[in-house]
């Protein structure tokens, strides 16, 4: 019992440090970005208005939406978008018209995840680094290229893992909300007349009263959420119990503290709605709490980063990307990568966004439009895997997902607002990553349909070789084949210029499923051609790392037993050639060519060994 406690404390530490770095430090800028454009006069019943929305909004999309709807829809315990979009994509198996929608949307919603990853980093740490400017005036000047270099040493230390410095990231963030809920209570017990904005009326009075001003001002409410999804996205590393755990005992107090902390200062000193996180803080504490937040911020961006090299594995084994080089920078936590082509992509990405809009405040307008379009999906999806996935009637599907539907389109209609400001950038991003990811998927499709069409019947070519057989060599070939039952190209390349066959012949096919992973009982699918020939599916979840050949041992005791040292892999390296007319418009056939080139090799993503691999090439016109 005392085990378990500790394992539940250590997790929920840890959910703390990971999870709710990103919605933590949205302190920093949410509040102040509700007042600072001037749009809404500071006044006591608009501070206590607008103080309600936040404190509902927190209410209803964290706790409400995410804490108790969304979790419920975990995917063999798994969460994220991808985790999601997988379910939602079993579900409705039976209406392949809504699946291919859903997979649509499903991806487009991905492309936005990344788009965030990029803006997130970027305005975190920027409006960290501004609290030197309250500090003093004359560092003005520097805060850009200050949060230039903080954000350049995170994205180069990405390589070396987080396996050392993520042990302190839980107790840094647990420091960050105590810190963050006592600098709010000194403000409260100053002015207690905010405690009243808890009630619903103040919010509801507020959007009543100044309904226009109050939907102009929902995009900068919205921000004080962005980061939520986290709950659901690392679901899968931490439980819900733990997640829920820090939520309602750590975190959303200290947000809330802070936000009526922030409310109490800007009603005693208007002018301090320039930046009240700050303007709070004590003057002998202040160097320390621009240092705090920097830190907690650089915890909050390593957590996204750490989450797109997932949703990059993830998306190559659902096919939408083509192989990248991934690097595990642990022993004992195959969850911890790095993706060396993402990490640099994000990192222009971001260098690029913060020279562009240069502060906080500029970049608050391109933030939370692609956030709360990922959240309108994200309900969209959770309908689709309650009424099929779980079979609930329709009534209470609406029900329980037709309310947050209506939320997340308010907020993403009032950001829409932000678009010519700076929203219509991740929305770009997001619009040119969807476009190369159907890329991909597309030319798959087509590869493979040009492959199936040019394709010889395994079991009838067998039968033709066996008739009069050539020389047979001693050990083991894996011949690897996109499609079950046809001829590897490889082997008759191999067949052809080498004139042998080996004692033993594998016809390997990697299958990649919607499930986060696959039991080792059901790893492989194994069927005897005759004559010491296997075709063999090895099949994998889109959580698991593929190794070929420790996949294969498990053949042993099925009549074939390999040998590590006298096995070879044959794999068929395609040239892609575009052609004017095919499935594609011709510069998506020309992009498509290109990715497959530039795609990592097959052997280093099945983690075959180097001095064991044959590539034999062809071309193949789509």
């Amino acid at each position: 019992m005392a085990a378990s406690k500790s394992s539940l404390t250590a997790l929920t530490l840890g959910a703390i440090g990971v999870v709710y770095g990103d919605i933590g430090t949205s302190v920093l800028y949410a509040f102040k970005e509700v007042f600072v454009s001037g749009h809404v006069p500071i006044t006591t019943d608009n501070i206590l208005g607008v103080l309600s929305l936040f404190v509902w909004t927190l209410t209803v999309i964290v706790t409400l939406k995410y804490v108790v709807l969304i979790m419920r829809a975990d995917n063999h315990g798994e969460g994220g978008l991808m985790a999601l979009l997988a379910l939602a994509s079993q579900s409705v198996k039976g209406r392949p018209q809504v699946r291919r929608v859903l997979l649509m949307i499903g991806v487009f919603g991905v492309a936005l995840f990344f788009g965030d990853g990029i803006i997130t980093p970027a305005i975190s740490v920027l409006s960290a680094v501004e609290g030197l400017e309250v500090v003093t005036p004359a560092a003005k000047p520097y805060v850009v290229s200050i949060t230039l270099v903080v954000l350049v040493l995170l994205f180069v230390m990405q390589r070396r893992g987080t396996a050392d410095i993520g042990k302190v990231f839980g107790p840094i963030m647990v420091s960050w909300f105590v810190v963050i809920a006592i600098t709010g209570l000194a403000q409260i017990v100053q002015n207690p007349m905010v405690l009243k904005a808890i009630l619903p009326s103040y919010a509801f009075n507020f959007t009543v009263s100044h309904y226009r001003l109050a939907f102009v001002t929902l995009g900068a409410v919205f921000l004080c959420v962005t980061g939520a999804e986290a709950l659901y996205a690392d679901m899968g590393h931490f439980g819900k119990k733990p997640i829920r755990i820090a939520w309602f005992s750590l975190v959303m107090p200290a947000l809330l503290f802070n936000y009526f902390g922030q409310g109490a200062l800007v009603l005693a000193h208007p002018d301090a709605v320039s930046n009240p996180f700050y303007l709070m803080t004590p003057d002998w504490a202040l160097v320390p709490m621009v240092a705090l937040a920097t830190v907690a911020t650089v915890i909050a961006s390593q957590a996204l980063i750490t989450g797109a090299f997932s949703a990059t594995k993830q998306i190559i084994q659902l096919g939408f990307l083509p192989r990248l080089s991934i690097l595990h920078t642990s022993i004992r936590d195959t969850g911890q990568i790095y993706v060396p082509a993402v990490n640099w992509v994000l990192l222009t990405g971001v260098i690029a966004t913060v020279t562009m809009f240069g502060s906080s405040s500029a970049l608050a307008a391109a933030y939370g439009i692609s956030v709360s379009l990922v959240m309108v999906i994200t309900t969209l999806l959770t309908f689709y895997v309650v009424r099929y996935g779980w079979g609930y009637p329709l009534p209470l599907c609406i029900a329980s997902t037709g309310f947050f539907v209506v939320v997340d389109l308010a907020f993403f209609a009032s950001n829409s607002l932000k678009i010519v400001q700076g929203g219509w950038f991740p929305l770009a991003m997001a619009v040119a990553l969807y476009v190369v990811m159907a890329t991909w998927k597309d030319g798959r499709r087509l590869l493979n349909e040009k492959l199936r069409a040019d394709s010889i019947d395994l079991t009838s070519f067998l039968e033709a070789v066996f008739v009069s057989p050539p020389q047979r060599v001693e050990g083991t070939a894996v011949f690897l084949t996109a499609e079950p039952g046809s001829v590897p190209n490889a082997m008759l390349h191999n067949l052809k210029h080498n004139k042998v066959l080996h004692k033993n012949n594998l016809f390997v096919t990697v299958r990649s499923h919607e499930v986060p992973r696959i039991s080792l009982d059901k790893r492989l699918e194994v069927e005897s051609l005759g004559h010491n020939c296997w075709q063999v599916i090895v099949n994998y979840g889109f959580k698991g790392d593929p190794d070929l050949p420790k996949a294969l041992q498990l053949i042993k005791g099925r009549g074939c037993d390999l040998d590590p040292m006298t096995t070879s892999y044959f794999l068929s390296r395609d040239i892609v050639v575009p052609t004017i007319g095919g499935g594609m418009a011709h510069w998506r056939e020309k992009l498509f060519s290109q990715m497959h080139h530039n795609a990592s090799a097959a052997a280093a993503f099945l983690n075959l060994p180097n001095n064991a691999v044959v590539e034999l090439g062809s071309k193949i016109e789509i």
